[in-house]
């Protein structure tokens, strides 16, 4: 999804700058982008410089069962994808 980001109009056109962008990224948000990444973590990044891209080129994402902003509940989408427990947009 950070990748879609990149490549879109919408948003900043570097992986800092889409990270770190103020409230895009819950775990950025709540420090947990600094703990040590896991096999899983690994695998998912290097798919994702690969082309792999499980959202089919979502650009938003939530959890419905903790998200607490009501705007990703509301934001019309013509496509959603359900990855575990989060719900990816267009």
């Amino acid at each position: 999804m950070v990748i879609n980001r990149i490549e879109s109009p919408l948003f900043p056109d570097s992986l800092e700058e889409v990270v770190y962008q103020p409230r895009a990224f819950t775990c950025v948000d709540d420090g947990q982008i600094y703990l040590e990444a896991d096999e899983e973590s690994y695998r998912a990044a290097l798919d994702a410089i690969m082309g792999v891209d499980p959202t089919n080129g979502c650009l938003f994402y939530f959890n419905p069962r903790t998200a607490t902003s009501r705007w990703m509940h509301k934001r019309p989408s013509e496509f959603r994808e359900t990855i575990g427990n989060h719900v990816f947009m267009k």
